[in-house]
C-alpha cells in the first residue's frame, strides 16, 4: 500500500484518513496488519549492511597492512620465499582475527540492541497490546503518553493534548502543544500528556526518515580509548625512532639497502600494536555479554570504561532504593465519609490499564471495583512531574464530577482549606513522613462548585532487603551512594536512616534558588551538594544541576533516572542510568540500562567494568615492553654485533605466537579494585619501559651466553635468541596482569594459561623440528633457555612490585623526573 504524504495528511480529516488508510477506530486486525507489513516493511530506517566479503577486504587496506603488503612484496623481490609466505600468511592472519572478532562484537551488539528496541500500545482486533514498534503499520491505532517516544508518525484523534519535544528533528528547544487532528512525527518525545493517534507513515516515509540527516550523532572518543592511542602513537614513534637509527648504523656499514629496507618494515611491523583494536574490540564486547547476562544493557560500549571510574552513584529512591511494591496504610478522613468512599474517589483518578504503582495499589484496595461503572469517564488527565496529580472529569445521574489524586501539599492548595484543617493535614503529613510514609491528597468538586478536600491516603514503599549491603558494599568499592527523590525531606530522612546513607539530606529548593543555579552551579552550590548524603523534594530538572555541580568537582558521576524529563540529566551524566521500568526517552538518553530492579546490579556493573579496565591495562604495559624488548634490543646487537640477532622470518613468527594467546586476556581472571579506577598513563609508562629496558638486558645477556658460552654459529644465535623472545613474551604478560606476585591469586584464566602454554610448546618443538626454515638447536640448549627466562621471571616480578610501591609513594623524584622526560611525544 502507498504511504500518504505530510501535506496529504495535513488536509484530511479524521474521519477522511480513516476511509484513505482502511481503517476504524478500532485498529486493525492482526492478519490486515501482517498483510500490510509485508508490503511496507518495517517501521526502521534501514541500516547499512556491509557485506562480509568487503568487510574482510578492508582489513588488507590501511596503513599497517600496507607496512606488511610492502614487506612481502619486497621478499619476492629479493627471492627470500620463505619469508614471503610467512609474511603473508601473517596478513592473511592479522586479517582473519580482526574480522572474526569484528563480526563477534558486532552479533553480541546486535542482540543487546534487541533488548532495547522500542515499543508501541497498538490497537489490534479491538484490543490494546503492546507490540515492538518496528512492527507498526499505517492504520494503526496507537496511544502514547508522557515519557514515550513518538514510534510513527501519527495524526492525533483523542485526548487531551500532547507537549512535545521535537528539538532533534528541528531544532527548537521548546516543546511545542498538539491537540486532535494535528500531527506529529517519530522519534519525537512526549513531554506531557496522553492521547491516541493514526498511524499515517513508517519507516523510510515518516519525517524522521526524510530528515535522518538532522539527527546523526558523531561518536566521541572516550577517555580510555584516547589513552590506548596514545599507547599506540608512544610505540610508533619509538619504533620510527629506532629503525631510523639502525638503518643508518647499517647503511654506514654497507648493508644491502633492499633488504635492510624489508627487515625494517617487518621489525616496526612486529612492534606496532596490530591487535590492540581486536583487543580493546572483544574486551568490551565480552563484557558487555557479562553485564547483559545481570540484567544491564550497556548502550555506549565506552560507558564500560566511565563506569569504572565512577565515585558518586546519584540514585532514585523508589524502586532502586525501595522495593517500589506499596503497601496502603492508615487514611485520614476530612470530608469524606468513610475510608472507603476515600479510596472510591482516589480510584476514580486512577487509570486501570496503567503500570503505575500508586493507581495499582489505590484501586486493588477497593473492595467493591463494580462501583467504578456507576460513572461515566469524560476526560482524564495523567499524572505529570509539574503538576504533580492526576485528574479525571466524570458524570454520574446527570452530574458533572471532577476528582483528583496526588501530592497532599498540591491538593491542599487546589483545596483552599481553612486553617484548622491546613494544620491538621500539615501535621498529619509530617507525621507519617517522619515514619516513611507517603502521602497522598485527595479532592472532589460537582459541577461548577470549588474543590472540596477528601482526606489523605498513606502508602508504604519498604527499603529492598538487599539495599543496605548494597549500599555498604558500594563505600566499600570507594562509590557515595547519594540518595534523590521527589519525597518530602521526613520521608527522603527516614529511608536514608534505615538504609544508612547518612543524615545530611538536603531539601533541594534550599540550594537551587533560580534555574540560572542549576545551569551553572557556584562554588558554594558545589560545596553543599558534594557534601550531602542525599536530596529531597527533587524535580527532574533539579537532577541535571546536581551532575554538573558534582562534575565541577572532578567526581565521575553516576545518576538514574527513569522519566522523560530525567533525559537531561542522564545525558549529562558521565554514567547515565535507566533504571527498570524507564520510559523510552530515559533508556535512549542513557548508557546503562537496568531490566531488574534494584542498586546492585549499578554495582555488579562497575565491578565489571573495573575488571575490563585492569584487563585493557596489563594488555598496555604487556605491548610496550615487548616493543622496547624486541626494538631496542635489535638496535643495541646490530649496533655492538654487526649481525641481525633475529630473522624477518622469526620475528614474524613471533607475531603469530604472541598474538593467539593475547586475544584471550578479555576472559582473563582479575583484581577488583577497591577503589574507582582511572587511567595512570604515568604509572603505566614507568613501570613498563623499567621492565622492557630489564627484558633488553636479559636478552642481551642470552646472546652473550650464547655466543661466548654455547660457541653458537649466527644462525643458532638467531634460534636461540627467537626460543627466548617467544617464552618470555608470555611470562612478562603473566607479570604484568597483577600488581601482586604472579604466582599468587587471581590466577590466570585456563584459555589465558592454557593458549600461552600451548604456543609455547609449538615454538619449542619448532626451534628442535624447524622444518627447514630455520636453523635448529638443541634440547639442551631449549632447556637453558627455559630456566634462564623462569629465572628473568621472578627478577622482573620483584621489580615490579618494588615500582608498583615507590611509584603509589606520591612525592617520588625519580617517578617525577621520569615523567618530565617522556610525557611530551604523549601529549599527557
Amino acid at each position: 500500500m502507498n504511504q500518504l504524504t505530510k501535506e496529504e495528511v495535513e488536509k484530511l480529516s479524521s474521519k477522511e484518513l480513516f476511509q484513505k488508510l482502511n481503517t476504524s477506530e478500532k485498529g486493525l486486525a492482526n492478519d490486515e496488519a501482517e498483510k500490510r507489513l509485508k508490503e511496507v516493511g518495517p517501521n526502521a530506517l534501514p541500516e547499512k549492511h556491509t557485506s562480509l566479503l568487503l568487510k574482510l577486504l578492508s582489513y588488507f587496506w590501511g596503513p599497517i597492512p600496507w607496512m606488511i603488503e610492502i614487506a612481502a612484496i619486497l621478499s619476492l623481490i629479493v627471492k627470500h620465499w620463505s619469508d614471503f609466505f610467512i609474511i603473508s600468511a601473517l596478513l592473511l592472519f592479522n586479517a582473519g582475527i580482526g574480522f572474526w572478532q569484528e563480526v563477534k562484537a558486532s552479533n553480541a551488539l546486535e542482540a543487546l540492541k534487541a533488548q532495547l528496541a522500542l515499543k508501541a500500545k497498538v490497537l489490534r482486533n479491538n484490543t490494546w497490546v503492546e507490540i515492538d514498534a518496528v512492527k507498526l503499520v499505517p492504520g494503526d491505532i496507537v496511544k502514547i503518553k508522557i515519557g514515550d517516544i513518538i514510534p510513527a508518525d501519527l495524526k492525533l484523534l483523542d485526548g487531551d493534548y500532547l507537549s512535545i519535544d521535537q528539538s532533534a528533528l528541528t531544532g527548537e528547544s521548546l516543546p511545542i502543544t498538539r491537540n486532535s487532528n494535528q500531527t506529529c512525527y517519530s522519534g519525537t518525545i512526549v513531554k506531557q500528556g496522553e492521547m491516541t493517534g493514526i498511524v499515517t507513515g513508517t519507516g523510510v516515509n515518516t519525517y524522521f526518515g526524510k530528515t535522518a540527516s538532522l539527527v546523526s550523532k558523531a561518536g566521541a572518543t572516550s577517555h580510555f580509548q584516547k589513552a590506548v592511542i596514545h599507547i599506540g602513537d608512544y610505540l610508533i614513534y619509538l619504533s620510527l625512532g629506532l629503525i631510523i637509527i639502525l638503518f643508518i648504523i647499517q647503511l654506514l656499514r654497507g648493508d644491502d639497502i633492499l633488504s635492510l629496507v624489508q627487515f625494517a618494515l617487518i621489525l616496526t611491523v612486529a612492534s606496532i600494536p596490530v591487535a590492540m583494536p581486536a583487543v580493546l574490540s572483544v574486551t568490551m564486547a565480552v563484557g558487555a555479554l557479562k553485564l547483559s547476562k545481570k540484567k544491564v544493557i550497556v548502550s555506549r560500549l565506552e560507558a564500560i570504561e566511565e563506569a569504572a571510574g565512577m565515585d558518586i552513584l546519584c540514585s532514585d529512591k523508589t524502586g532502586t532504593l525501595t522495593q517500589n511494591k506499596l503497601t496502603l496504610g492508615e487514611s485520614i478522613l476530612f470530608n469524606a465519609k468513610t475510608a472507603q468512599d476515600l479510596l472510591l474517589y482516589a480510584s476514580l483518578a486512577s487509570e486501570s490499564d496503567t503500570h503505575d504503582a500508586i493507581d495499582l495499589t489505590v484501586m486493588a484496595s477497593l473492595k467493591d471495583p463494580s462501583i467504578l461503572s456507576s460513572f461515566s469517564l469524560k476526560k482524564y488527565i495523567p499524572f505529570d512531574p509539574v503538576k504533580k496529580r492526576t485528574e479525571a472529569q466524570l458524570s454520574k445521574d446527570n452530574n458533572t464530577i471532577s476528582v483528583t489524586k496526588g501530592a497532599t501539599q498540591v491538593v491542599i492548595e487546589l483545596c483552599k482549606l481553612n486553617e484548622n484543617d491546613l494544620k491538621k493535614a500539615n501535621e498529619q503529613v509530617l507525621k507519617f513522613a517522619s515514619q516513611g510514609f507517603k502521602t497522598l491528597g485527595v479532592a472532589k468538586k460537582e459541577n461548577a462548585s470549588d474543590w472540596t478536600f477528601l482526606g489523605i491516603i498513606t502508602l508504604f514503599d519498604p527499603p529492598r532487603k538487599d539495599a543496605a549491603q548494597t549500599i555498604k558494599n558500594a563505600n566499600n568499592n570507594g562509590i557515595k551512594v547519594k540518595m534523590v527523590t521527589g519525597d518530602n525531606l521526613a520521608i527522603a530522612s527516614e529511608i536514608s536512616s534505615q538504609l544508612g546513607l547518612g543524615k545530611n539530606i538536603k531539601k533541594v529548593d534550599t540550594i537551587f534558588k533560580s534555574d540560572n543555579d542549576i545551569n551553572y552551579p557556584n562554588k558554594q552550590i558545589e560545596h553543599l551538594i558534594e557534601a550531602a548524603d542525599g536530596f529531597a523534594e527533587v524535580f527532574p530538572e533539579h537532577k541535571y544541576g546536581i551532575v554538573k555541580a558534582l562534575q565541577a568537582k572532578n567526581h565521575i558521576t553516576g545518576m538514574t533516572g527513569d522519566g522523560v524529563n530525567d533525559a537531561p540529566a542522564l545525558k549529562q551524566a558521565d554514567i547515565g542510568i535507566a533504571v527498570s521500568g524507564a520510559t523510552d526517552a530515559a533508556r535512549a538518553a542513557a548508557d546503562l540500562i537496568l531490566t531488574m530492579p534494584g542498586l546492585s546490579v549499578i554495582i555488579d556493573a562497575v565491578s565489571e567494568a573495573r575488571k575490563i579496565f585492569e584487563r585493557m591495562n596489563s594488555y598496555a604495559m604487556y605491548r610496550i615492553i615487548e616493543t622496547i624488548r624486541i626494538m631496542l634490543f635489535v638496535v643495541l646487537a646490530m649496533s655492538v654485533y654487526n649481525f641481525y640477532p633475529i630473522t624477518a622470518l622469526m620475528i614474524i613468527l613471533l607475531a603469530f605466537f604472541n598474538d593467539i594467546p593475547i586475544m584471550t586476556i578479555a576472559y582473563d581472571n582479575t583484581f577488583l579494585n577497591k577503589t574507582p579506577v582511572k587511567w595512570d598513563m604515568k604509572k603505566v609508562l614507568s613501570i613498563s619501559t623499567v621492565l622492557g629496558v630489564i627484558g633488553v638486558i636479559e636478552t642481551f645477556g642470552i646472546l652473550i651466553i650464547a655466543k661466548e658460552y654455547f660457541h653458537l654459529n649466527i644462525s643458532q644465535i638467531q634460534t636461540f635468541i627467537f626460543l627466548k623472545l617467544a617464552i618470555a613474551g608470555h611470562l612478562t604478560l603473566f607479570v604484568t596482569r597483577s600488581k601482586k606476585s604472579f604466582f599468587k591469586k587471581p590466577y590466570p584464566a585456563p584459555v589465558l594459561l592454557w593458549s600461552a602454554i600451548g604456543t609455547k610448546i609449538l615454538a619449542t618443538l619448532f626451534v628442535v623440528y624447524p622444518l627447514g626454515l630455520i636453523t635448529s638447536i638443541s634440547w639442551k640448549e631449549v632447556g637453558f633457555i627455559w630456566v634462564y627466562c623462569i629465572i628473568w621471571v621472578f627478577i622482573e616480578d620483584f621489580v615490579k612490585q618494588v615500582l608498583y610501591k615507590r611509584l603509589e609513594h606520591k612525592g617520588s623524584k625519580i617517578h617525577q623526573r621520569f615523567i618530565s622526560i617522556i610525557k611530551k611525544p604523549l601529549n599527557i
